[in-house]
C-alpha cells in the first residue's frame, strides 16, 4: 500500500509538470515501445520439445531403464556357471608345549583351490525374474510418457498466459496511438475554444493513464515470456511478437483410451507377477558344486595332495510359520487397492472432462457477446471520432465510450486465455 501511495505521488507530480508544459506550448504524443520479432520457429511447440530435452526427470527415467537392462544381463550372469579362486593358508606353532591342539589345527593347513558353482533354476522361475525387469521398465516407460504430458500441459499454459499478455500489450499499443491521435486534435480545439481547459486536461489524463497501463503491460508480457522461458531450461530475455499457439483438437476418448489408465493396467500386471515369484521363492533350490586344487596340511607326503571334488546343494523350504500366505495375502490387498485407485479414477475423469467441455461452451459463449458487443462501441467510438473535429460531442461521452471498448476488448482476450487453457486441460486429461 505504502509503494502504492509512491506511485501514485509520481504520477500526480509527472502529470502536473506535463500539464505545465503543455500551457507553454505544444509536446510530443507519448511514444510507444517498438517490439522487434523473436527468432523464427518460436512457436508453441518449440518450448514444448525444449522442455522435454532439459528435464533431468525424463533423463533419469531413461538412465533408470538402462540401469533395468543390466540388472537382467546380471540376473542371466547369476544363474550361470560361476568360478572363484580360494587361498587358505594357516600356520598354528606349538612352543615348547605351548600352542593349539595340533589335532584341531593340524600345525599348518595350506589350501588353493579353483571352485566351480552351477545354480539350476526352472525356466518360469528365471522369466518371471526377467518378466519384474520388464514390466519396471514398462512402468518407467509410462512415467516419462506422463511427465511429457505434464511439461506439455504446464508449457502450454505459460505459452498461453505469455499469448495472453502479448494480446493485451498489443491492444493497449493500439489504443495509445488512437488517443495520441486525438490529443493533437484536441489540443487545437482547445486553442481555438472549441473545447474548455478541463475538457483538454480530463483527456491528458486519461491518456496519461493508458500510457502507464501499457507499460504494464508490457512489463507482464516480459515477465510471463521470462517464466516460460525459465521453465524449458532457456535463457531468453528477448522482446518481441510470440505466435499465437495452435493446440490439437478437443476430443473425448474412454478413460482405458488414455495414458493414465495404463498406469493401472501396468500394476496389475506387476502384482500379478510378484504373486508368481513368490510361488517361486518357496520351490526347491539347487546347486552344483565342484573343487580341484591343492589342499594339506603338510604332515605326510604334503605333494601328493592335489585332488578335486563334487557335490550337490539341495534346500526345500519345510515349514517357515505361514509367512508364503501371509505375503500372499499382501499381494491380495494390493490389487484391492488398484482396483479402488482404477474406479475412483474413471469417475472423475468422466466428471473432470464433462466440467471442461461445459466451461469451454460457456466461455465460448461470453466470447461472441463480447464480440459483439466489441462492434457495438467501436462504432461509436468512430461516429465520436467524428464528431470531436466539429465540438458536437463531450470529451466525456467520447473517454466513457473508449473505456467501454477497452473494457470488452479485456473480456475478450481474458476469456480468450481462459478458452485456451480449458482446451489445453482437455487436452492433459485426453493423453493416448
Amino acid at each position: 500500500m505504502f509503494i502504492g501511495k509512491i506511485i501514485k505521488c509520481l504520477w500526480t507530480i509527472g502529470l502536473l509538470v506535463s500539464v505545465g508544459a503543455r500551457a507553454q506550448g505544444p509536446a510530443a504524443a507519448p511514444q510507444t515501445p517498438v517490439a522487434s520479432t523473436l527468432p523464427q520457429g518460436r512457436d508453441l511447440s518449440y518450448y514444448q520439445d525444449q522442455a522435454k530435452l532439459n528435464s533431468p526427470l525424463l533423463k533419469d527415467y531413461h538412465n533408470q531403464a538402462r540401469s533395468n537392462q543390466l540388472d537382467s544381463a546380471r540376473i542371466k550372469a547369476g544363474y550361470g556357471p560361476q568360478v572363484t579362486g580360494v587361498s587358505t593358508n594357516l600356520y598354528a606353532p606349538t612352543i615348547k608345549g605351548w600352542g593349539y591342539d595340533e589335532a584341531i589345527s593340524n600345525g599348518t593347513n595350506l589350501s588353493e583351490l579353483v571352485t566351480f558353482t552351477q545354480r539350476l533354476v526352472g525356466k518360469g522361475n528365471l522369466n518371471t525374474q526377467y518378466d519384474a525387469l520388464r514390466l519396471q521398465n514398462q512402468a518407467l516407460d509410462l512415467s516419462g510418457k506422463i511427465t511429457e504430458q505434464d511439461l506439455k500441459k504446464t508449457v502450454t499454459a505459460l505459452y498461453i498466459a505469455a499469448y495472453g499478455s502479448w494480446q493485451q500489450y498489443q491492444f493497449d499499443q493500439d489504443v495509445m496511438q488512437l488517443l495520441a491521435g486525438e490529443e493533437k486534435i484536441l489540443q487545437e480545439l482547445t486553442e481555438k475554444g472549441v473545447y474548455r481547459q478541463t475538457d483538454y486536461l480530463t483527456f491528458r489524463v486519461t491518456l496519461q493513464q493508458q500510457a502507464l497501463d501499457l507499460a504494464q503491460a508490457k512489463m507482464q508480457y516480459q515477465n510471463d515470456f521470462a517464466t516460460l522461458n525459465y521453465n524449458c531450461g532457456l535463457q531468453d530475455t528477448s522482446f518481441g511478437a510470440i505466435n499465437e499457439p495452435v493446440l490439437d483438437p478437443v476430443t473425448w476418448l474412454d478413460p482405458q483410451s488414455t495414458v493414465y489408465y495404463q498406469q493401472f493396467q501396468v500394476d496389475s500386471l506387476v502384482i500379478r507377477n510378484n504373486d508368481a515369484l513368490i510361488d517361486y521363492g518357496y520351490k526347491a533350490k539347487v546347486s552344483l558344486y565342484a573343487d580341484a586344487g591343492y589342499e594339506s596340511s603338510l604332515a605326510l607326503d604334503p605333494y601328493k595332495n592335489f585332488g578335486a571334488s563334487v557335490g550337490i546343494n539341495v534346500t526345500v523350504p519345510i515349514y517357515d510359520g505361514r509367512q508364503k500366505k501371509m505375503q500372499h495375502g499382501k499381494v491380495a490387498l494390493s490389487e484391492l487397492t488398484r482396483q479402488n485407485y482404477r474406479d475412483y479414477f474413471t469417475h472423475q475423469y468422466n466428471q473432470q472432462v464433462a466440467q471442461l467441455l461445459q466451461q469451454l461452451h460457456s466461455t465460448q459463449g461470453l466470447i461472441d457477446q463480447a464480440n459483439e458487443q466489441s462492434r457495438y462501441t467501436k462504432a461509436l467510438i468512430e461516429a465520436n471520432r467524428k464528431l470531436l473535429a466539429t465540438g458536437d460531442v463531450k470529451i466525456a461521452d467520447y473517454i466513457i465510450a473508449i473505456g467501454n471498448y477497452m473494457n470488452t476488448q479485456h473480456i475478450i482476450t481474458l476469456n480468450t486465455v481462459n478458452k485456451l487453457q480449458i482446451i489445453n486441460q482437455i487436452n492433459y486429461w485426453n493423453r493416448k
